[in-house]
């Protein structure tokens, strides 16, 4: 959770909400990723993006499984109404040292619905390419790299996360994070490139 108020001469509003949730079976894993972000100036929305992204993985063995993944994003500055992308194929841990580094690997078809503001809507085939990396610096913190780009004939969306992480006590912690999110083609009016930079504040469950 982060927050960001301002009033006098300045009035601005900043508030992002992320939610992680994993669970890790003999035979599955489950990741279920939400976000909220909203900010305004001088009582004008200039920010609001809603996601929700759920990917599940079929464990063959320790390093080799399915995915499925879907993914729900409603960004009113994106020039799209909003998107969903389902996707299914391969994924693979190269690195499976939990209390270390661990390194995913996903490649795979996928579909992907852009609804456009104006009421029509852009559907494609994609070419899903993902990867994870986590490392453990220290008891106490850590570092993680997401990479994923959904390749489509007319359309290439790509997302990168940078995050740090510190443990402040048993449950509270504190993130510091980069995101870089590149769509290849947009609405003339719409900038390729968005980029978020955010310190929040994580509960652990």
């Amino acid at each position: 959770l982060g927050l960001v108020a301002t009033d006098g001469n300045t009035d601005t509003r900043n508030i992002t909400t992320k939610t992680d949730f994993s669970k890790e079976h003999t035979q599955w894993r489950h990741n279920i990723h939400a976000e909220v972000l909203y900010s305004s100036s001088e009582g004008e929305s200039t920010a609001e993006k809603y996601l929700i992204a759920n990917t599940n993985n079929y464990k063959f063995n320790e390093f080799d499984s399915m995915f499925f993944a879907a993914n729900y994003e409603d960004d009113r500055f994106s020039g799209f109404d909003n998107q969903i992308t389902l996707a299914a194929g391969y994924g693979r841990r190269l690195i499976n040292d939990e209390n270390a580094q661990t390194l995913d690997m996903e490649v795979g078809p996928g579909y992907r619905i852009s609804k456009e503001e104006d009421g029509g809507s852009v559907d494609e085939a994609v070419l899903r390419l993902g990867g994870k990396y986590f490392l453990s610096l220290s008891e106490n913190s850590g570092f993680q790299q997401s990479l994923l780009s959904d390749i489509g004939e007319d359309t290439t969306i790509s997302k990168s996360i940078t995050s740090l992480k510190a443990q402040i006590n048993g449950r509270l912690a504190m993130k510091m994070s980069l995101t870089l999110k590149h769509t290849s083609d947009v609405p003339d009016d719409v900038d390729n490139t968005d980029a978020e930079t955010s310190v929040t504040l994580v509960y652990g469950f």
